[in-house]
């Protein structure tokens, strides 16, 4: 499923038309990435827990040419399914 297969489902369950369904589908998507970018998680009871990690700067080597470069420190964003998304996979 795709962002825009996602959009025809919450306008057909939902009772909206496409365009409503996609607003409200970019108003989540882009309040979980605001969240995050201020640092909070953002936890979804029965779905997961969407939070951002941290990591250090640290020395790597090129395997090309075995040079010794610097790989900058970086944040990336991390989910951990719930114990309900877990369990209807299963």
């Amino acid at each position: 499923m795709n962002k825009g297969d996602l959009i025809n489902k919450v306008a057909e369950s939902a009772g909206l038309t496409k365009a409503q369904a996609s607003a409200a589908v970019n108003t989540v998507f882009d309040s979980i990435g605001e969240s995050l970018t201020s640092g909070d998680k953002v936890t979804l009871i029965g779905f997961g827990t969407f939070s951002v990690s941290s990591r250090d700067a640290r020395q790597g080597r090129n395997p090309q040419t075995g040079e010794t470069i610097t790989i900058p420190a970086k944040s990336s964003v991390k989910f951990k399914a719930g114990k309900e998304l877990t369990e209807s996979v299963n």
